[in-house]
């Protein structure tokens, strides 16, 4: 169930190319404070998995909604 929601989350994350610092970055409408940067897109998506499956752990250990 984990790995279902956070694979629908990759699929609705943005990704941009950005100038200074590492080029990629990604984030997750609706996820408020998921977002992940790295030097490779794929790298980037990797780190953006781990921060919603951190994100929905913390959320959840608390007790809070989770959309």
């Amino acid at each position: 169930m984990i790995t279902e929601y956070i694979n629908e989350a990759l699929r609705r994350a943005r990704f941009e190319i950005i100038k200074n610092g590492e080029p990629y970055y990604s984030e997750v409408p609706g996820l408020e404070g998921v977002w992940a940067t790295d030097e490779t897109p794929e790298d980037c998506r990797r780190n953006l998995a781990e921060v919603i499956d951190g994100w929905l752990i913390v959320r959840l250990k608390k007790g809070l909604s989770v959309p």
